[in-house]
């Protein structure tokens, strides 16, 4: 069965916009009223949506590739770069994180906040350059901000042992990825036309748009790596016009991890046999609904972290005891100990010992029953609210 960019029609994608209707109705009214719910949460609170959603984007963009990202080094990025106030921390008094996770940070913001910028090949290279800093993807050399070479041919998808590897995907010769980007670029923009009624038409859903645009990116696969990475970027530049603000409160990229396995199936038939895409975008619409429904999640943590903060205002605490919090409202996995606070803010047993105490003489914390070094602590303020 070819592949669909092997077929005479490519890249003239065509979809049951009948079928598509009702839930793509549904996925836009939710879209709305998630929007105006996080509109309504007030400045400091909207800023802190904002940025769990960012570092929570990133971080499991990352994951789908199976590569790891340090979320507290993402989100202190961030927050430098927003220059906001993070649980009471400002921007400048938080850990530095690394060049590499600072230009990441760059490139996701580029994504969003400059959500209305032309989508341009320079601007991908600037992305893909983000990605790969040292020109390397693992110990292997790769062309980086540019379009892949000859050398690279042919780019598959493969799995299985070496010698009986069973290919998933094989994208276009290098040699026509730079017109067929030129193309995809054209239509990304509305700056020219493919010969597609639905395609070309000026009216065409930003959601289509965005689930559109994924498939025929990575299908076309112009770089060495880094390519799902940088489709997913490009929804979310293409949901962020849809949304008509900058601002993400949602992450398609947590939701796409979640269901991973589905994704990759989902794009395999998608680029075999036919040019129909009706069952990928059905697929992408319900992602992207349960995504918004995840996001609810997000909502309430929120919350719960703007009634924390509130509570301990008038409290002398230092910023170890903020940093304690702030971890405790965030990723804070297991139970917090004396040791375990002493490693997360930096200084000795002792210290964090009485930075402890103190929190829960003020009632801050609630200490567990068990004694000495295996003491564990607990935010009590989340739950009294």
């Amino acid at each position: 069965m070819p592949f669909t960019h092997q077929l005479p029609d490519w890249p003239r994608l065509t979809w049951d916009a009948a079928a598509l209707a009702a839930p793509l109705a549904a996925v836009r009214h939710a879209q709305g009223r998630h929007l105006g719910t996080m509109s309504a949460l007030g400045f400091g609170a909207g800023d802190e949506a904002e940025l769990e959603s960012l570092t929570v984007e990133l971080v499991r963009s990352w994951a789908i590739e199976g590569e790891a990202l340090d979320a507290s080094e993402v989100r202190s990025s961030i927050a430098r770069r927003l220059g906001l106030d993070v649980g009471g921390l400002d921007a400048a008094s938080m850990s530095k994180p690394s060049r590499r996770v600072d230009g990441l940070v760059q490139m996701l913001l580029d994504v969003t906040h400059a959500c209305f910028q032309p989508l341009t090949s320079e601007r991908l290279f600037g992305w893909h350059a983000a990605l790969f800093p040292t020109g390397r993807s693992g110990i292997e050399s790769i062309t980086v901000g540019n379009w892949r070479t000859a050398d690279s041919d042919p780019m598959q998808v493969l799995s299985g042992a070496i010698g009986r590897e069973t290919v998933h995907f094989e994208a276009p010769a290098a040699a026509r990825v730079a017109d067929e980007m030129s193309c995809f670029l054209r239509w990304f923009e509305a700056r020219g036309r493919v010969g597609s009624p639905q395609l070309d038409a000026p009216d065409l859903d930003p959601v289509l748009r965005a689930g559109l645009a994924h498939l025929w990116f990575i299908t076309v696969h112009p770089f060495d790596d880094g390519n799902g990475r940088i489709a997913r970027a490009i929804a979310d530049l293409a949901l962020a016009r849809a949304d008509g603000t900058p601002q993400r409160f949602y992450s398609l990229s947590a939701q796409i991890e979640a269901e991973r396995r589905d994704y990759y199936d989902q794009l395999e038939r998608a680029q075999r046999g036919t040019c129909d895409v009706t069952e990928w975008l059905a697929w992408f619409i319900g992602c992207l609904g349960r995504a918004i429904e995840r996001a609810g999640g997000t909502l309430e943590r929120v919350r719960r972290a703007s009634r924390v903060w509130s509570a301990v205002a008038k409290l002398e605490l230092n910023d170890r005891q903020r940093q304690l919090i702030e971890r405790l409202l965030g990723d804070f996995e297991g139970n917090l100990t004396s040791s375990k606070a002493a490693k997360l803010t930096k200084c000795s047993p002792d210290t964090a010992l009485r930075d402890l105490k103190q929190l829960v003489a003020w009632g801050v914390l609630e200490r567990g029953e068990a004694g000495g070094r295996s003491t564990a602590y607990r935010l009590v303020v989340l739950e009294e609210g």
